[in-house]
């Protein structure tokens, strides 16, 4: 009986830890229906006792973002969700099995972290906005001054106008970024496919200057749904990199080939390669791998933070595959739902002609 006792007291004191937490917890039955929930549900979800007890957490959802996910067969975590019980706040919503096929769902308010990563992004889209102008005064100046009047002065100035040029091309690549990490969608256009490669072959052959073998191979007939300018922004970035970084012999082979999920676009080089622990922080800002050598480069090391943002635009990702030594392979995944068959009545046109 003391036994009894002892765990009564526990469970009694695990449920009052448990309704005190700052996260909201729900336990749920096998078909979702609410068996018990800690305060911060009833702030965060909207959850009232007793009437919420036993009901369907998918219909007590209905209006918000939680319903569609809820009923998902295994939904992955929600992330940056506005809370149903308070809209003005957000959350991060996990679901987890517990016990005999019951499942725990767990709600976190992440508002405070949501408005610094919002005050960050102001900050990063005013400061670079505003460094644009003196930059692009600062590089027309430089401009002006002809070597040839102050010999003395050349290497200076051939410096000068080097590192204004890549702080311009910085700032450049931040505003693209704040703008892309704004977006919640993308033009719905045709891209073709064809032409788009030629002119990233045309790009490559122009920055390389003759030092690589650069090919195309396109299997895959097939044009793409999005924003052009985005797209050729993000897979010209892929192919400028492996210029950059790919030494004078190499080969770069662009591909464009139909997978059984979709459609890949990759870029394949023969360049220094990169070890296996910096593959997972590659997209992140500024992240270098050689400091020395993306400079020397040119890289803003912006480029592949503004990719992974283009193909998330996409409903697309990144996967990036290197060996030390041997090279690296960036691919593009796009799936069926941004996939559209060529027009052929361009085509014709011409064959009539």
């Amino acid at each position: 009986m003391m036994r009894s006792q002892r765990l009564a007291a526990n469970l009694h004191d695990l449920r009052r830890a448990a309704g005190n937490l700052p996260d909201a917890i729900v336990l749920l039955d096998q078909d979702q229906r609410v068996h018990w929930f800690n305060h911060a549900a009833e702030s965060l979800l909207g959850l009232r006792r007793p009437q919420d007890r036993g009901v369907l957490l998918k219909d007590r959802m209905y209006n918000s973002e939680l319903a569609g996910w809820l009923q998902e067969p295994s939904p992955e975590p929600l992330n940056d969700v506005s809370a149903p019980g308070q809209p003005s706040r957000h959350i991060n919503v996990t679901l987890l099995p517990f016990g005999q096929r019951q499942h725990l769902l767990l709600a976190r308010d992440i508002s405070h972290m949501s408005r610094l990563e919002q005050i960050r992004r102001d900050f990063v889209a005013n400061v670079s906005h505003e460094l644009r102008t003196p930059l692009t005064v600062i590089h027309g100046y430089l401009e002006l001054l002809d070597p040839e009047d102050v010999p003395h002065l050349a290497p200076v100035l051939s410096e000068m106008r080097a590192q204004s040029k890549r702080m311009g091309q910085i700032v450049e690549d931040l505003l693209t970024l704040s703008r892309l990490e704004t977006q919640d969608h993308v033009a719905e256009e045709r891209v073709p496919i064809t032409p788009l490669l030629a002119t990233l072959r045309k790009e490559a052959e122009a920055l390389s200057q003759g030092r690589h073998s650069i090919t195309v191979e396109s299997t895959a007939e097939l044009d793409l749904l999005g924003s052009q300018k985005d797209l050729h922004s993000a897979l010209s970035n892929l192919v400028s990199n492996a210029v950059r970084y790919t030494p004078t012999g190499g080969r770069i082979t662009i591909r464009w080939e139909r997978t059984a999920e979709g459609a890949n676009y990759s870029v394949i080089d023969t360049g220094y390669g990169i070890p296996a622990d910096h593959l997972s922080r590659l997209t992140e800002r500024f992240y270098r791998v050689s400091s020395s050598r993306s400079r020397d480069s040119g890289g803003t090391g912006l480029g592949l933070s503004i990719v992974k943002h283009v193909l998330g635009l996409h409903q697309a990702r990144l996967d990036i595959r290197s060996t030390p030594g041997q090279g690296s392979t960036f691919t593009c995944c796009f799936g069926r739902e941004r996939l559209l068959t060529p027009e052929v009545h361009e085509n014709k046109s011409l064959e009539s002609a």
